[in-house]
């Protein structure tokens, strides 16, 4: 017997990145009570993470839930950027219905697509949020039009074609379903997911299929098994069968100790869940995302979503530079296997191999962003390693060799867009749109390789005085286009260890830019700065004046140092050569020569 779960609604909150999501949200959490009333909450509450914090992005899926007029809402605030796509992938598979979020102002961006379009093959209701009407730049009625053209180009069903408009003010906490209002609260937005988002519905007597979409990990109790009840009743206490996605004929009997389900921002335990309900899960070791837990009796596995496939490749190995072992608390092969290895757990969208020797591991992810979040967060964990350049992975299909592409979208201001065009033109990159957006502002649409991107990023806010903005996304597999030019600067190469010096630097700046200021420790090979003239170039940061008895005018005139380029972790991944590498530990971040004899180097370039 099918029950209709009237008194449940389960959402995700999808959109580009920047465009108010977890702002909403918070508002969303304030207005239906679950704050008391002088209770002080920080801004963007449901990013927890530290680094989601600092760098104002959501990386990792949340679950929150709210209760309006007796209806419990769940809701999972996603990832915006293109590079966290597996995350929304699987968590689409545990809600009835999705909030497509756009900026009034910047309209449907890349990642918006994607997301849409995930939403709309699992035949998801939509409702379309068109936030920040409060901006002084707002076009919200021409982003309407925007969106009806996405879906027109997605395809949708008639009924997604209908989906409704809601314009909202997370920031003010306001929505209204009429351009000419804005509210007075998100009463509009609940009445709106109430009719609009059907209920969850099943056989609450049928044979148990729980799907685990999330993993969350927990020091005092493990893994927690996040996922959502498709059929049957789940128990605590009761005994049911793990089925792994990989290897369905894999089963394990395993036992229900603790079952919680969401309540605001905490998770309340609970003796039993329904159809439609998300739960987390405790004290099953093995469970990983995409499992299934079936009735004892009646095997069942769902289908998991299929996951994008990681398109850029990085090889992480133990640091092996003068100063390995002084700064981190992780330093060994094993350790750094092991912590690799688990990220898997939690990260579907992550590829990691063995290589030929033991203390290097190749691993995979769907972009720079992607790999350089796992690179920092390891490295306040206490690890130490380094990592190579990255490379995008290339496939054979027919016999035929091909790259993958993106799909990128520049907003930039008129001025500037002939050298972006020129730039990308160069690196292969094909416009194939480009329209005034407002003021004397361009957005110009290029497909470009995935190779044409590495190490463009700093160049691009460089050419465009931090004005412009660049968007991408993957847009699968086309053939091999070609030879892309490489980095055109050399390194200013360190010749000798020690401590940098005033006098050495002085006489190091002449040739380029520098990374480093006085009194910082060197060593004899390691990347101190840009040759902006192309090839390496040998510098001796360590050297002093010599003392004599001559005294000349001028001569002892204070040395005026040009303030060094700090590098950000992205920009120093950007910069790396084939014959680099990046040091990474929990103080510094050091570029470095694979080999670092000047010797041995010279002989290796002659070969």
């Amino acid at each position: 017997m099918n029950l209709t779960r009237t008194d449940l609604r389960n959402i995700a909150i999808i959109a580009h990145v920047d465009h108010g999501k977890t702002t909403l949200v918070d508002a969303m959490l304030r207005q239906s009570g679950v704050f008391r009333q002088n209770q002080q909450v920080q801004e963007r509450v449901m990013d927890s993470n530290d680094l989601e914090r600092e760098r104002g992005i959501t990386i990792m899926a949340k679950n929150t839930a709210i209760t309006y007029e007796d209806v419990k809402i769940n809701i999972i605030d996603t990832p915006g950027h293109a590079d966290f796509g597996g995350e929304v992938e699987r968590i689409l598979k545990m809600v009835d219905g999705v909030l497509l979020l756009v900026d009034a102002y910047e309209g449907p961006m890349p990642q918006t697509r994607f997301v849409l379009r995930c939403a709309m093959e699992m035949g998801h209701p939509v409702i379309v949020v068109v936030n920040k009407i409060d901006r002084p730049d707002a076009r919200s009625e021409a982003v309407v039009d925007e969106v009806l053209e996405l879906f027109i180009e997605m395809e949708c069903s008639e009924a997604q074609m209908d989906s409704p408009f809601v314009f909202t003010s997370a920031r003010q906490g306001t929505a209204s379903t009429d351009t000419e209002e804005t509210g007075d609260d998100l009463k509009e937005l609940f009445d709106v997911i109430l009719s609009h988002i059907p209920p969850p519905q099943g056989d609450p007597d049928a044979p148990l299929q729980v799907l685990v979409s999330n993993i969350d990990y927990d020091d005092y109790v493990g893994r927690v098994a996040i996922g959502r009840v498709e059929r049957g009743t789940l128990q605590t206490g009761t005994e049911v069968m793990l089925v792994n996605y990989h290897e369905p004929e894999q089963t394990e009997k395993v036992k229900i100790s603790n079952l919680y389900q969401f309540d605001g921002l905490k998770r309340v335990a609970c003796d039993n869940a329904k159809i439609g309900d998300i739960v987390a899960i405790s004290g099953i070791h093995d469970i990983s995302i995409g499992d299934t837990l079936t009735d004892l009796e009646t095997i069942e596995p769902l289908p998991f979503v299929h996951i994008s496939q990681p398109t850029i490749a990085m090889t992480f190995s133990v640091n092996d530079s003068p100063f390995a072992g002084q700064e981190g608390k992780y330093v060994t092969s094993r350790q750094l296997r092991d912590r690799l290895y688990r990220e898997l757990m939690t990260d579907v969208s992550l590829r990691v191999e063995d290589m030929d020797t033991t203390d290097t591991f190749k691993v995979m992810g769907r972009g720079e962003l992607h790999l350089s979040i796992l690179i920092e967060t390891m490295r306040r964990q206490g690890y130490e390693f380094q990592v190579s350049n990255p490379q995008v992975l290339f496939l054979e299909e027919d016999g035929v060799q091909t790259e993958p592409m993106e799909l990128v979208q520049i907003d930039v201001p008129e001025v500037y867009s002939g050298a972006v065009i020129e730039k990308l033109g160069m690196r292969r990159g094909m416009m194939t749109d480009m329209h005034p957006t407002s003021g004397s502002r361009l957005r110009i649409t290029f497909s470009i390789p995935a190779r044409g991107l590495l190490g463009y990023r700093s160049e691009f806010l460089t050419d465009t005085r931090g004005e412009g903005t660049l968007n991408s996304l993957y847009d699968g597999y086309q053939p091999y286009k070609g030879e892309v030019p490489t980095r055109r600067q050399g390194s200013l190469v360190a010749f000798e260890s020690g401590e940098s010096v005033i006098y050495g630097l002085y006489n190091a700046q002449e040739r380029g830019h520098l990374f480093i200021g006085p009194n910082t420790r060197v060593y004899g090979g390691m990347v101190v700065g840009i040759n902006p003239r192309g090839g390496d170039i040998e510098v001796n940061v360590c050297k002093k004046k010599h003392n004599t008895n001559i005294r000349a005018a001028g001569s002892d005139e204070a040395l005026r140092l040009v303030p060094p380029k700090q590098l950000s972790l992205e920009e120093a991944i950007e910069w790396l050569a084939d014959d680099e590498l990046l040091e990474v530990t929990p103080q510094n971040v050091r570029l470095r020569k694979r080999i670092l004899d000047a010797t041995q180097r010279l002989r290796a370039n002659r070969k």
